[in-house]
């Protein structure tokens, strides 16, 4: 997979959802103070190629404990962001013994609310799609960054103009990105990790604006994953990391600052 390393430290590794390692720009500067920070594509995202074989939420997360193992990364921190949340929850059940932070993870959801899921964010990047030479024009305004991200952002007028017209461009840029979203509505939805079982910290974090996975699957991601902690973003959308970059720094350093089991 297409990576990018920054700053110096311990690692700590980014996983992002439908979009591509850029999308981790607004905060990557300060954990890079601190981190060596690295950003991956994941497979069919960014510049990594896409897998030879099906596209799930396992088969992403296979190709992602292949990269840690070629890296020797060993049990390095993991943040994740939406899909990349739920997979970085998944190395933790599988028994990843690095910290991990999962921030607004897909996989919690209810039927309808999976439903719900495809039908508003899919036909919306068909939009997107269909749109791509508005994009730069759209996205220079506040209005047009409000028309075209408030699915995803509790503030999007207030975002760069050159972070939205990146992320929007992924969507019509990531050969797997029909087959992930396939893959969290129609796949199975994410297990959870007995009491006991986690060999590192995890810390589950949400937007209590998020419109696109709903504040209140939180309550299933704790049951599920009972020894994690829950942490809140007050006037936050689904990206923490965009809508509150520098609560978002604090809790990625201060979850992952400890070695797994202290």
């Amino acid at each position: 997979m297409h990576s990018v390393r920054t700053g110096s430290g311990k690692p700590l590794l980014l996983i992002h959802g439908i979009s591509n390692l850029h999308n981790w720009d607004p905060i990557v500067p300060a954990l890079a103070r601190e981190r060596t920070v690295v950003a991956v594509d994941l497979p069919g995202f960014g510049e990594s190629e896409a897998l030879p074989g099906e596209v799930t939420v396992a088969s992403l997360t296979d190709a992602v404990e292949r990269f840690i193992a070629d890296e020797g990364l060993g049990d390095v921190d993991v943040v994740g962001s939406s899909m990349g949340a739920r997979m970085s929850l998944e190395l933790a059940r599988r028994g990843h013994r690095g910290n991990v932070v999962a921030l607004d993870p897909g996989g919690f959801w209810t039927d309808r609310q999976v439903k719900l899921f495809g039908t508003t964010v899919g036909p919306s990047i068909a939009v997107v799609r269909r749109i791509q030479p508005l994009l730069p024009a759209l996205t220079a305004s506040p209005v047009g960054r409000t028309a075209l991200l408030l699915q995803f952002s509790a503030k999007p007028w207030r975002l760069p103009a050159d972070l939205v017209l990146q992320e929007l461009r992924n969507f019509a840029g990531s050969p797997s990105l029909d087959e992930a979203m396939h893959a969290l509505v129609h796949g199975p939805k994410q297990q959870g990790a007995p009491a006991g079982s986690l060999g590192g910290r995890v810390v589950i974090g949400w937007g209590r604006n998020d419109r696109v996975t709903a504040p209140s699957q939180a309550e299933r991601a704790a049951q599920l994953f009972p020894d994690a902690s829950l942490h809140w973003f007050s006037s936050c959308g689904h990206f923490p990391h965009w809508d509150r970059p520098r609560e978002t720094e604090r809790l990625i350093l201060e979850s992952t600052r400890q070695a797994p089991g202290e």
